[in-house]
């Protein structure tokens, strides 16, 4: 490792503890709909472990106090920052050299309410790392005051699902366990669509700690990034 690389990665391990951060808030169709609808977890701090549970919806997630009407095809704004409750635009949405990749998923659910998430779920959504602008995913979180947007798929079949919201942190994923993943859940309910019920991936079980994208280190010359995984929904 060439010194501005040891450099660049203690930089983002001393930030690391600093610079957490919890997707929170939902904007449909440009209507803010803050954290209504958000399952938010107790604390900031990302999951480590691809193998358990909570990699579904983050640790220990509260109960969010109500369902977000999407309609299908909408368009949608997933939204970040470092602390819970906070919507500083002064500070960075997840910062620290947190760099990685964003990533949205969607599962079909019969009440968003109280699904914990262990069904099927498919990617609507990513965006990882742009080797000759060396732009990473995150960093629109960044300059755009958290913000993420993105579309619904306008052909799925209408009812509740689960909204994730992902970003990972690989600042640190040199060493494996090294990533930091940090995801929140969304209780929607999809009007109007179609007949689709795309075929999904279960969470544990999409990511393997040895996949190139979470065990990799970034501060390499990168002249490509494999974003974790399954393929994004071509609907």
């Amino acid at each position: 490792m060439r010194t501005t690389e040891i450099i660049l990665a203690a930089a983002g391990l001393i930030t690391s503890v600093t610079s957490h951060a919890t997707f929170q808030q939902l904007w449909v169709n440009g209507a803010d709909q803050g954290s209504s609808c958000a399952r938010l977890p107790g604390s900031n701090s990302p999951v480590t472990s691809v193998n358990t549970n909570d990699i579904r919806c983050n640790a220990n997630p509260g109960k969010a106090s109500s369902k977000c009407s999407v309609p299908a095809g909408a368009s949608i704004t997933v939204e970040m920052h470092q602390q819970n409750g906070q919507r500083d635009c002064s500070q960075e949405g997840i910062g620290g050299n947190h760099f990685g990749p964003v990533m949205v998923y969607l599962s079909k659910v019969s009440d968003a309410s109280t699904d914990t998430g262990s069904g099927k779920w498919f990617k609507i959504f990513e965006l990882g790392y742009d080797a000759a602008t060396k732009v990473w995913g995150n960093d629109g979180l960044n300059k755009g005051c958290g913000k993420q947007a993105l579309k619904i798929p306008s052909n799925i079949a209408p009812g509740d699902y689960l909204l994730r919201a992902e970003t990972i942190a690989l600042h640190a994923a040199g060493q494996a366990g090294g990533a930091q993943f940090y995801m929140t859940c969304y209780q929607i309910t999809v009007t109007g669509g179609g007949s689709a019920n795309p075929s999904g991936v279960t969470f544990p079980g999409a990511y393997n700690a040895a996949d190139p994208g979470i065990t990799i280190n970034i501060y390499q010359n990168l002249q490509s990034y494999t974003i974790p995984g399954p393929a994004v929904y071509s609907g």
